[in-house]
C-alpha cells in the first residue's frame, strides 16, 4: 500500500491546471501516469510520479497562492467511498473520523488529528515526508478541506480561526477571501479551528444508511489494500457474514484461505483475538444502526448476528451503559 495514490484524487489537480490554462496530458504522458485510469476507483498512482505532476504544474504556475482553489474544484467523487461517506455523515465530528481512519486510502503521506481544546476542534493536517513540503501541497489541501466541511454545512460557514505551518507571505488577500475568519502563519501545523458546537450539531445531510454502506465498501478497500493486513482482513469478512447468524473464526478462516489455527495465531501476533474484533465490529456498526430510526432494534440485533434481541440488548449496555431504546430516546 506504501507509496500510491488513488487515481481519482488527481482530477483535482488536473482541474486546477486546466483553470491556469495548463494541458495536463502531456505532463501526465511524459510521467507515465495513464489518464484513462483517473476515474477508475480501483486504480492507483505511484506516489513519487504523482508528487512530480504536481511539482510540474506548480512550476509552470506563476500565483504562488493558485492552490487555494483547490475548494472549487473538489467534489465527494474525487475521495470515491470515502468522499459520499463524508457528505452522509451526521455531523461533522464523525465525518472528521472517517476521514482520518480511511485516509490512507488516498494516499499515506498525509496526516490528519483532531485536538480539542476548551470549546473548539483543531482539525490539523501535516505531511509525513522528510523533504520541506512546498506551499502548494499544504493550500490544496486546507483549501479541499474547506469545501468538504461547507459542503456538509453550507458555503458561508467561518470556522473560528485557521493557521498555516509557513511563514506569512506578501499576499494574504486569497487566505482572508477563502477562510473568512482570523489567520496565523508560522505556526507548528496547519489547521482548522471549529467550535464544538459547529463540530457536534446534526447535519441535514446525514443518512446513516447510506454511510454504513460507504464504510463496508471502504474497509474491504483498505483490507484489499493492505493485504498483509490481517486485522482488516478480518474485519471486512466480519462485515460480510454478520447478518447470516453464523460468523465464527472457522468460517472467516475458510474465506481467508487459512485453517483456523493459522488465523488466531497472525491475530495474536497483532495482540488481538476473533472475539475482540467481533465484537469491535458490532459495536461500531450499532453506534451507527441506532441513530437510525427507521431500523427497528429488533432488525439491528439481527444485522449484527445476534440471535435473540435480549442478547445484543445486553452487549449495547455493556458498550454505552444504556438500553438501545434509551440511547436512542436520547440522541
Amino acid at each position: 500500500m506504501s507509496g500510491t495514490y488513488f487515481a481519482p484524487a488527481l482530477s483535482l489537480m488536473l482541474n486546477l491546471a486546466r483553470e491556469n490554462h495548463i494541458a495536463p496530458d502531456p505532463l501526465l504522458k511524459k510521467l507515465g501516469i495513464d489518464s484513462k485510469l483517473i476515474t477508475d476507483p480501483n486504480a492507483r498512482f505511484d506516489m513519487g510520479k504523482v508528487n512530480r505532476f504536481f511539482q510540474l504544474v506548480a512550476d509552470l504556475i506563476p500565483d504562488a497562492g493558485f492552490a487555494l482553489a483547490a475548494g472549487s474544484h473538489w467534489h465527494p467523487s474525487q475521495l470515491g467511498a470515502l468522499g459520499y461517506g463524508w457528505m452522509t455523515s451526521s455531523t461533522l465530528r464523525t465525518g472528521f473520523n472517517r476521514l482520518i481512519r480511511f485516509t490512507k486510502i488516498l494516499n499515506d503521506e498525509l496526516n490528519i488529528e483532531l485536538v480539542e481544546t476548551g470549546n473548539s476542534l483543531e482539525v490539523r493536517h501535516w505531511f509525513k515526508v522528510s523533504d520541506k513540503v512546498p506551499r502548494f501541497r499544504t493550500d490544496g489541501a486546507m483549501a479541499a478541506l474547506m469545501a468538504m466541511i461547507r459542503f456538509n454545512t453550507d458555503s458561508s460557514f467561518q470556522p473560528d480561526s485557521v493557521t498555516f505551518s509557513y511563514a506569512e507571505p506578501e499576499d494574504t488577500g486569497d487566505h482572508y477571501k477563502l477562510f473568512q475568519c482570523p489567520i496565523s502563519f508560522g505556526e507548528k501545523y496547519s489547521a482548522i479551528v471549529i467550535s464544538t458546537h459547529e463540530v457536534d450539531e446534526l447535519r441535514s445531510c446525514s443518512n446513516s444508511q447510506l454511510s454504513l454502506l460507504n464504510d463496508q465498501i471502504l474497509v474491504k478497500y483498505l483490507a484489499k489494500l493492505d493485504k498483509d493486513n490481517i486485522v482488516e482482513q478480518v474485519k471486512a469478512t466480519i462485515m460480510d457474514q454478520l447478518s447470516s447468524g453464523a460468523t465464527n473464526d472457522l468460517s472467516i478462516a475458510s474465506v481467508l484461505l487459512m485453517s483456523k489455527r493459522t488465523l488466531q495465531r497472525r491475530l495474536n501476533d497483532n495482540d488481538t483475538t476473533f472475539k475482540e474484533l467481533l465484537n469491535e465490529v458490532r459495536h461500531e456498526l450499532a453506534n451507527k444502526y441506532i441513530l437510525d430510526s427507521s431500523l427497528p432494534v429488533t432488525e439491528i440485533s439481527y444485522l449484527l448476528g445476534f440471535s435473540e434481541t435480549s442478547s445484543f440488548t445486553r452487549a449495547f449496555k455493556r458498550w454505552s451503559g444504556q438500553s438501545p431504546t434509551e440511547f436512542r430516546s436520547m440522541n
